[in-house]
């Protein structure tokens, strides 16, 4: 089979190295891939960009792509499954209609709402003074999010008005986020342990996926702006198996059967966000429509299944015959970032210590770029280090020990990915 993989990031490079892994794999395409993916056996990359959905459909009809694998969430909100479909050709993710769920933050609320599925009180706003209006009754912390699609950047969490009326009025005002933030929700803050929930849809069944977790701040202890991602661990040790199935009752089911019910059946991954509250209930703080990023570098670094016939298996409605095999060991990645990001940072900048190889630790890349004989930095997040271990804290040593062998001008990382798991794993063990 010939495989195409759409997009430039970590997951990107992640979702082609494990494809090309599989048995049914003669040839990985990425478009338009990274300075990463163009070192992987058996994988190409196209230059083409993973908006250019026209150009994409002609490439995949004239190399005969037997399968697409979208990775971020914008070709999937501007209909390219249903574009790929109408010429026969097998892509794996939602329709338009059905990536609304990510793509309109209201329309995903709403939905909730409309399906009892648990989430924080909110309410919409397009104008500045109704919103601020309304922020006045509410008690603080308070989270104001940019309705559209803004890289997992358009949240902000506000401690004070202050914060709260200088958020709304850069969202609506200032539009920071173009398109994106012209419409706004404000929400109730919701306090606990914020875990990551994937799992496979073919429109009718669901697979859940192995639990993970990411650390969304730039910043130590979970401090600072929110991020795309700073690193992420599976399995989550929050989510025993009583947790996932009141998950699966309360959320996951729910959902397919409101989108199928809407006429819009759901296929492809679907990306729950919840916040565990310290009741232990689940709530939902967001929905994705594709796999997360960091998340799938240690989820793929821990799947034994194949990939590909995972993602056949979506497209042929045939998930209810799949059980997925995981490695044990846990799984950490952490991700080096340029300094300044998630604001401005420098690019270009030639990045050293890449030609580690161990068996446990795979380097993605996703910010980089080929150039002349280096590998430069090339966006905001650059690497995801990835490890197993036979523990948690041996996964963490392991990813750290490669991390400080990673060298550019401007790097910056947290230096604590994955300490709520450690400190879960510690108060378990203690109880």
């Amino acid at each position: 089979m010939n495989i195409l993989i759409i997009g430039n990031g970590g997951r990107e490079h992640a979702l082609a190295w494990k494809a090309a892994q599989s048995s049914l794999v003669k040839k990985v395409f990425v478009a338009p891939g990274n300075a990463g993916t163009a070192l992987e056996d058996k994988v190409k990359n196209i230059p083409i960009d993973a908006l250019d959905i026209s150009a994409l459909k002609t490439f995949a009809l004239q190399q005969k792509i037997d399968l697409t694998i979208v990775g971020p969430e914008t070709p999937l909100a501007a209909g390219i499954v249903d574009q790929f479909q109408a010429e026969n050709l097998l892509c794996f993710g939602p329709s338009q209609q059905a990536a609304q769920l990510e793509a309109s933050k209201t329309f995903s609320k709403d939905f909730m709402v409309q399906h009892n599925i648990p989430t924080a009180a909110y309410a919409s706003f397009t104008q500045t003074q109704p919103a601020l209006d309304y922020l006045a009754q509410q008690t603080l912390p308070i989270v104001i999010k940019a309705d559209g699609l803004a890289a997992g950047k358009g949240v902000i969490i506000a401690h004070t008005p202050a914060q709260a009326q200088s958020a709304i009025k850069t969202l609506l005002t200032e539009k920071t986020f173009g398109q994106a933030s012209e419409r706004i929700l404000i929400e109730e803050f919701l306090a606990g342990e914020e875990v990551s929930f994937i799992v496979l849809c073919d429109g009718e069944n669901v697979v859940a996926l192995a639990t993970s977790q990411d650390h969304k701040a730039r910043d130590n202890g979970d401090k600072g702006p929110n991020t795309g991602g700073m690193g992420a661990y599976s399995p989550a040790p929050i989510i025993g198996p009583a947790l996932e199935q009141r998950i699966m009752n309360e959320v996951i089911q729910p959902t397919m059967a409101g989108m199928k019910a809407a006429g819009t059946p759901y296929t492809g991954f679907l990306y729950a966000g919840l916040m565990i509250t310290a009741q232990g209930d689940p709530k939902v703080l967001e929905f994705n429509c594709r796999l997360g990023d960091p998340e799938t570098q240690p989820l793929l670094m821990r799947l034994k299944s194949d990939l590909v016939a995972l993602c056949l298996a979506g497209c042929q409605k045939e998930l209810n015959h799949i059980e997925i095999e995981w490695d044990k060991r846990p799984a950490l990645a952490v991700v080096l970032a340029s300094k300044g990001y998630p604001q401005a940072y420098h690019k270009g900048q030639a990045i050293q210590g890449l030609s580690q190889t161990t068996e446990n630790i795979k380097i993605f890349h996703a910010g980089t770029a080929q150039h002349d004989a280096d590998i430069v930095t090339d966006g905001g997040r650059v690497l995801a280090v990835t490890a197993l271990g036979d523990s948690f804290s041996a996964a963490q040593r392991h990813a750290y020990d490669s991390v400080k062998k990673i060298s550019w001008q401007d790097i910056y990382y947290r230096d604590d990915i994955g300490y709520r798991a450690l400190t879960y794993k510690t108060n378990k063990s203690s109880e």
